[in-house]
Parts: structure tokens; C-alpha cells; sequence
């Protein structure tokens, strides 16, 4: 018998389920190709419990770092676990590496037309979707998710799905040209490795104008999802000042945006930090349907 949620409350308020009520909760597919690319697969985590959750029905779509280069949805479930714990519906996606941003991030655009075009049959609510990630997974959920409302975005939905928030761990937001940098002239060779394949058709470092439209910020505005950030001012990846543009026009938005920075923290949020991180999270997204009110 699945740990039923009455559809009134919070998910904040929501005990945690066991992994064994997880297991009896979801029907799990894992490795679903949604593209010819080996890299293009996702899974599914289609949750028995989802439909007792009344507004808060979200669709988590997650997707995982590794700098655009390596990693796997395999190796980073502890950023699903909290969302399977709820009873929500998650999806785990893999994209394409070593080929570049630009590619990565259509793959996003790409798996939610995919979800979408084969719904019928799996029952997510793809109205009320979340856009999550880690890294350079929260960098490509942060592109899409802020741009499907621009003019000039690349990237189109099909009808029927609503970006409802996004929420970014550790993710690029500003800066890409200047952490390209980083990485390029790097003394490790696999992260010099890793810059060069960032823009794999460029030679040497990227213009800025290429490289702005891949940066999340260009296509911030006022009608934007709410937006979730968590970074650390001990980022050895992203220099966390590459932040503060954005967090200034996040918090002018304070009803619906939320900046939670950790001074002493990494790139990467421990055991405890994530604990923490989720539990905000999570009001968070109680906090949705009155923020876009």
C-alpha cells in the first residue's frame, strides 16, 4: 500500500516515504532513449502517489553535472532522492557530452517534447513541470527555463508544457566566457580538455556574443518562473562573484525568487548542506501558486 498525501497539504509537511514505500510507490523506467544519440536516454520515476498532491503535482525534470563533458544521471540520484521521498513524479535525464553546450542544452528542449509526445501512456503533469539540476545541468535547465518565454529563444516547447520553476544548484548563470577561460588555460590538461570541448567549433576562446546565448541571464525578465539558486562562496569552478549580476535581479523579485548562498561551501553541497538546501526547497515550491498569483 502506497503512503497516501492528502491533497490540502504542503509538501513541506509531507513525512518523508522509506525507500521501501518508494519502491511500492513508482513504476521506474530507466535508460528511455529520446534521441539517436547514446547520450540522449532518461528515466522515469512515475509516481502512484503523485495524483493525492493537488497543486503541488509537480513533474521534476533533473539533470545532472560534470561540466557539459562527463557524469551520468546514474551517479548524482542523491539530487531526485528528496523529490522521490515526497511521491513526486521525476525524470533523470542524461544529454549529450563532448559535443558542446550548445548541444547539451537542446537535448533539454528535445526530452520535454519527448515527454510530451508520449504522455498518454505515463501520466506526468507536464503543466506544472520543474526544471532541476546540478551544475551543468542546473546551467542548461537555467537556458531553457528562462528562455521559453524570449522572442528570440532557440529552444520551443510543445503546447502543454508549463515551466512552473527552476531550481539551480552550483549552476552558470553569467560569466560562461570567463570560466571558459578558466578551464582553457587550466595546468590539468582534462580540464583544459574540458574547456576546448565547451564550443567545440570555435577557435580558441569564445566571443562573447556566441557565449552570451548560453548564459541564463540573457534571457532573464520580470515574467520569468520562480527561480531557486543555491551557490558557494568556496566555488572553485564558477567564481561565485560571476553571481551577483544575477542574484541582484533575482532579489528584486523577492516574492518569488529565492537566493540561498552558503560563504563556506564548495562547488559541490555536502550531506548536511543538501538537508538544508531541501528543506527550503521545499517551501519553495509550497510558496509557488501564491508567488505567480
Amino acid at each position: 500500500m502506497t503512503n497516501q498525501c492528502p491533497s490540502s497539504g504542503k509538501l513541506s509537511s509531507i513525512p518523508d516515504k522509506s525507500i521501501e514505500q518508494i519502491e511500492v510507490t513508482y513504476r521506474v523506467i530507466k535508460d528511455i532513449a529520446y534521441g539517436l544519440d547514446n547520450d540522449q536516454t532518461m528515466d522515469m520515476y512515475i509516481s502512484a502517489d503523485a495524483k493525492n498532491l493537488g497543486g503541488e503535482n509537480f513533474t521534476v525534470v533533473f539533470l545532472h553535472g560534470g561540466a557539459f563533458y562527463l557524469s551520468d544521471k546514474s551517479l548524482e540520484e542523491k539530487y531526485i532522492q528528496p523529490y522521490l521521498s515526497k511521491g513526486m513524479h521525476v525524470v533523470n535525464v542524461n544529454y549529450r557530452l563532448k559535443q558542446g553546450i550548445p548541444k547539451a542544452t537542446e537535448d533539454l528542449a528535445i526530452a520535454l517534447n519527448f515527454l510530451e509526445a508520449t504522455n498518454a501512456k505515463n501520466t506526468l503533469n507536464l503543466s506544472n513541470v520543474i526544471l532541476a539540476g546540478f551544475s551543468a545541468g542546473a546551467h542548461i535547465a537555467s537556458t531553457v527555463g528562462l528562455s521559453v518565454n524570449h522572442p528570440e529563444s532557440p529552444y520551443k516547447l510543445n503546447e502543454g508544457i508549463r515551466i512552473s520553476a527552476i531550481i539551480n544548484f552550483s549552476g552558470l548563470v553569467d560569466g560562461l566566457d570567463v570560466v571558459e577561460r578558466r578551464f582553457m588555460d587550466h595546468a590539468d590538461r582534462q580540464m583544459q580538455e574540458i574547456g576546448n570541448a565547451l564550443f567545440p567549433l570555435s577557435q580558441g576562446y569564445t566571443p562573447k556574443e556566441i557565449a552570451a546565448k548560453y548564459e541564463p541571464i540573457t534571457y532573464f525578465d520580470q515574467d520569468d518562473p520562480p527561480y531557486f539558486l543555491w551557490y558557494g562562496g568556496k566555488d572553485d569552478q564558477i567564481p561565485p562573484s560571476i553571481f551577483d549580476r544575477f542574484v541582484e535581479l533575482l532579489q528584486e523579485h523577492k516574492n518569488k525568487n529565492v537566493v540561498m548562498y552558503s560563504p563556506e561551501s564548495s562547488h559541490f553541497p555536502n550531506a548536511a548542506e543538501r538537508k538544508d538546501i531541501y528543506l527550503r526547497i521545499f517551501n519553495f515550491l509550497d510558496t509557488l501558486e501564491q508567488a505567480t498569483s
